[in-house]
């Protein structure tokens, strides 16, 4: 018999942008106003927003499922949004952010062969900056054909379209938004304070500097979605969750944990 391990299917859903950081030096201020004089040295670029979550995945799950046994889809609202940072190379202190292209996705209509896809997922993540992409008809659509799902949103949810959906991932700014929600599913990222569930505090077992938070949110999601497939059960997947995104806002940038 085989000892080959289940093929683990996921499908992320969501607005996608390039992330790109300028790494610059400064060493006066402009004659003309007080503001830096920065001088670019460097410049990186990578996919964002659900992009990120894409590449967390495929990164962490090389790290701990082998890649084999890892099969990544992907629905993407896609505007060619860059967000693009200036950042201090010694400080990491950002200067200024410009977005460009940042205009209201075109909406996601599902047809036969989305919810196809769909249902054969083993988890489906959605990547929700609420730009227009998702609309709460098709959120409901895709929790309703989903075994599993996840969903990481900037908007305030209503409590039919929250109860639908296995996990409800948001920082606590966003929960501030949603607190009118039943806590039972929802997942609180706290940063270097680590993540709440059921009102548990799951602390971050080994919380590092923190460099930049970029795209922290994006690792967790993904992290978590692979942790649970890993352990089976919440608490373990929470925490390790928390280890892998201890390890990106220790670097510079949008980053994965390898």
């Amino acid at each position: 018999m085989s000892n080959q391990k289940p093929m683990l299917k996921i499908l992320v859903i969501g607005e996608t942008c390039v992330d790109k950081f300028v790494y610059c030096k400064t060493n006066r201020l402009s004659p003309e106003a007080p503001v830096p004089v920065i001088i670019p040295i460097k410049s990186t670029e990578n996919p964002g927003m659900a992009g990120n979550t894409e590449r967390n995945l495929g990164s962490i799950g090389k790290e701990f499922l082998n890649n084999t046994n890892l099969q990544i889809l992907s629905f993407y609202g896609d505007l060619g949004t860059e967000k693009v940072r200036y950042i201090d190379e010694e400080s990491n202190h950002m200067f200024l952010r410009v977005d460009s292209n940042n205009e209201k996705y075109d909406p996601l209509f599902l047809n036969n062969f989305h919810l196809k896809c769909i249902k054969e997922q083993d988890i489906v993540i959605i990547s929700d900056y609420n730009k227009g992409f998702l609309n709460e008809t098709t959120l409901e659509q895709i929790a309703e054909n989903s075994k599993f799902s996840i969903i990481d949103t900037k908007r305030k949810l209503s409590k039919e379209i929250a109860d639908l959906f296995t996990f409800i991932k948001l920082n606590e700014e966003e929960y501030n938004k949603n607190f009118h929600l039943d806590p039972k599913n929802i997942i609180i990222t706290k940063g270097k304070n680590g993540a709440e569930w059921k009102e548990i505090n799951f602390p971050a077992n080994n919380p590092q500097d923190t460099i930049d938070v970029s795209g922290a949110g994006d690792t967790f999601t993904a992290a978590f979605a692979i942790g649970w497939w890993m352990y089976k059960n919440v608490p373990d997947a929470i925490k390790f969750a928390n280890q892998m995104a201890s390890l990106v806002v220790s670097k510079k940038g949008v980053v994965t944990p390898f």
